[in-house]
C-alpha cells in the first residue's frame, strides 16, 4: 500500500514548470524576452502581437520578440523538453509486476500453481534513477534555453546585417548617381571637342562600375532583409510589411574588460552549465554502478499452489542472479569511460568559450578602432577635399570632373564607414553570443550615427571673402557639397523603407559627444558674387568652352 501511494504521487511531472524554467533562464540573458511556450495560446492572439511588433520600425529587440513568437525552431526545442519530461516519468516507476501460472496433471486432477512477483532491483534503484532523470530534465532545460539564446543572437546579427546593407545600398546609389553625372558631363565635353575619347571612356567605365556596385548593394540589401525575415519565422510575403529602425547606433562609450567577460561567460553560458551538470550526473552514475555492481535482476513475489487433493500452499518467492561470471566490471568500465568523455567535453567547451571571448573582444576592439579611424580621419579628410575642390571649381582653378571625383570618393568613404559600423555591431553580437548574456557596456548605447539622407543632403555654404586674398584653404569653415553647375546628387532609399530621423542638414559621426566631422556652415560674405561667377563658369563648361577653342 505504501509503495502504491508513492508511485501514485510521482505519476506526473509538470511540463509547464519546465517551460517556465526555460523562459526564466532566457529572460536572464535576453532583454525583454517573452515567448510562446507550451501554455495554451490562441493563434489569433499570437498573430495580433506579431502584427503589433511589425507595425513599428523593427529594432534588434523587437525582431527577437517576433522570432520568439513565430520561429518554428522554438516549437522543436520545447518538444525536446517533452522527451526529457517523459524520461523523468519513466524513471519514477518500477517495472510492472509479473504474474505466472501453471497447471500440471498426471492422469488425475491438475496441480495449479500461481505466482506474483515485483522487480526488487528496480525498487532498490528507484531513488537513484529518478534523481538522475531529474538532473537530465534540468540539463535539458539549460540546453533548450541555450538554443533559444542562440536563436536571439542569430536574429540580432541578421538585423545588423540587414540594417547595414540597407544604408550601404542607399550610399552606393548616391555614388552611382555621382558617377553618372560625371559621365553625362564628360559626354557633353567630348561632343564639344574639349576632352579625348579616352577620357570619356574612363568616365563612362567609372559610371558603369559604380552602377554595378549599386546594383550589387541593392541585391545584398534584399538578401539580408529576406534572411532576417526567415530568422524571425515569417514567410516571404511578410518581408515587405516591416521597416528597419535605422540608422545604426554609435559604438558603445566603453568596452568591457576581458576578465569581466570571462567571468560572465563562466556564469552565464547555458551550454557550459549543462556540460557541468552532465559531468556531475556521470560521476553520480559511476558511484551507483559501483555500489550495486553485484546486484542483477531480483524478483520478489508470492506463490500459491493448489494440490490435487485440494490442499493449498502459499508463500514468498525470490529469484535473483548469482554474480558468478559477471560482477559488473563492464558496467563500471563503461561508466568510467563516459565520465572521462564528459570531463573531456567540458574541458574542450571551456577552452572554446575562453578563446571565443578573447577573439570576440579583440575583434570588437579592432572594429572600434577602424570605426574611429573613419570617423576622425578618413571621412573628415574626404569632406575637406570636397570643400577644397569646390573652392577650386568656384575660382576656375580645376574642372568639374575633379569635384565630381572627390564627391564620389567622399561617398565611398561614407559607405566604408557604414560597413565598419555594421561590422562593429556584428562583432559585438558575436561577443554577446560567446559570453552568453547581454554585455554590461550595452547600458552605454544610446545615440545614433550615420543617417544617409543627412550625410548626402547638400549645404549651401560659400567660401569666406578672405579666400580671394590668398587665405589658407584650411581656414574655410564650411563646404558646399552640391557644387555650382554640377548635377546635384541627393540620397534615395535603397528599398521600401525611408531612414528614421535625418531631418538635420549636418551629421554628427561621433555618436557620443565628440566633435562632428563636418564643421557647421558659417561665413556668407561675398557669396552672391562668387556664385554668379561660378554659374557663368558652369554655363561656359556646358557649352563646351567654345570661346576658349
Amino acid at each position: 500500500m505504501v509503495l502504491m501511494t508513492m508511485l501514485a504521487a510521482c505519476a506526473s511531472v509538470s511540463r509547464r514548470e519546465g517551460a517556465d524554467r526555460v523562459q526564466a533562464l532566457v529572460g536572464q540573458r535576453v532583454p525583454d524576452a517573452g515567448f510562446w511556450s507550451q501554455a495554451p495560446q490562441v493563434p489569433a492572439a499570437i498573430e495580433s502581437r506579431v502584427n503589433e511588433l511589425l507595425a513599428a520600425p523593427l529594432t534588434p529587440v523587437s525582431a527577437q520578440k517576433v522570432a520568439l513568437l513565430k520561429n518554428p525552431d522554438l516549437a522543436a526545442s520545447f518538444a525536446k523538453l517533452g522527451i526529457a519530461q517523459a524520461d523523468v516519468v519513466e524513471a519514477s516507476r518500477i517495472g510492472n509486476p509479473g504474474f505466472s501460472a501453471s497447471a500440471l496433471r498426471d492422469g488425475g486432477p491438475s496441480k495449479i500453481t500461481m505466482g506474483l512477483s515485483l522487480p526488487l532491483s528496480d525498487l532498490l534503484l528507484l531513488s537513484s534513477k529518478r534523481r538522475f532523470a531529474e538532473g537530465e530534465y534540468e540539463r535539458a532545460q539549460q540546453l533548450i534555453a541555450a538554443e533559444i539564446v542562440t536563436l536571439c543572437a542569430d536574429v540580432a546579427r541578421a538585423w545588423y546585417e540587414a540594417a547595414g546593407a540597407r544604408q550601404v545600398a542607399a550610399m552606393r546609389d548616391a555614388v552611382s548617381r555621382a558617377a553618372a553625372a560625371s559621365s553625362d558631363l564628360a559626354q557633353r565635353y567630348y561632343e564639344a571637342g574639349n576632352i579625348s575619347a579616352l577620357a570619356l571612356k574612363l568616365e563612362q567605365a567609372s559610371a558603369s562600375q559604380a552602377r554595378i556596385a549599386a546594383s550589387m548593394a541593392r541585391a545584398e540589401s534584399t538578401r539580408a532583409r529576406l534572411a532576417l525575415n526567415a530568422r524571425m519565422g515569417l514567410n516571404g510575403d511578410m518581408a515587405g510589411r516591416w521597416q528597419l529602425d535605422v540608422p545604426l547606433a554609435a559604438p558603445a562609450e566603453t568596452e568591457d574588460e576581458l576578465e569581466t567577460l570571462r567571468a560572465l561567460a563562466r556564469e552565464n553560458r547555458l551550454d557550459l552549465l549543462a556540460a557541468r551538470r552532465e559531468v556531475d550526473q556521470l560521476g553520480e552514475a559511476l558511484g551507483v554502478v559501483r555500489r550495486w555492481r553485484l546486484i542483477g535482476n531480483i524478483d520478489l513475489g508470492v506463490e500459491r499452489e493448489r494440490e490435487p487433493d485440494g490442499g493449498k500452499l502459499s508463500g514468498p518467492s525470490l529469484a535473483l542472479a548469482i554474480p558468478l561470471f559477471n560482477q559488473g566490471q563492464a558496467a563500471i568500465a563503461r561508466a568510467q569511460a563516459q565520465l572521462e568523455i564528459g570531463r573531456a567535453n567540458l574541458a574542450r567547451l571551456e577552452l572554446q568559450i575562453d578563446n571565443d571571448v578573447v577573439l570576440g573582444r579583440d575583434r570588437v576592439a579592432a572594429m572600434r578602432s577602424i570605426v574611429e579611424d573613419y570617423r576622425s580621419a578618413l571621412v573628415p579628410q574626404r569632406e575637406a577635399i570636397v570643400a577644397r575642390q569646390q573652392e577650386r571649381t568656384d575660382f576656375m582653378l580645376s574642372g568639374a570632373f575633379d569635384l565630381l571625383l572627390s564627391r564620389q570618393q567622399e561617398f565611398d568613404a561614407y559607405a566604408a564607414y557604414l560597413d565598419a559600423v555594421r561590422d562593429y555591431w556584428v562583432a559585438r553580437t558575436e561577443l554577446g553570443r560567446a559570453v552568453g548574456t547581454v554585455l554590461p557596456s550595452d547600458a552605454s548605447i544610446s545615440t545614433r550615427v550615420i543617417d544617409v539622407e543627412a550625410l548626402l543632403a547638400p549645404t549651401e555654404v560659400s567660401a569666406p571673402e578672405h579666400m580671394h586674398h590668398g587665405g589658407s584653404a584650411d581656414a574655410m569653415p564650411g563646404m558646399d557639397h552640391s557644387g555650382h553647375g554640377v548635377p546635384a546628387m541627393e540620397a534615395g532609399p535603397a528599398d521600401d523603407q525611408a531612414p528614421a530621423g535625418g531631418e538635420g542638414r549636418t551629421m554628427d559621426h561621433s555618436g557620443h559627444g565628440s566633435p562632428p566631422i563636418g564643421p557647421a556652415p558659417t561665413g556668407t560674405h561675398g557669396a552672391k558674387e562668387r556664385h554668379e561667377k561660378a554659374q557663368d563658369t558652369s554655363d561656359a563648361m556646358h557649352d563646351g568652352y567654345e570661346g576658349s577653342k
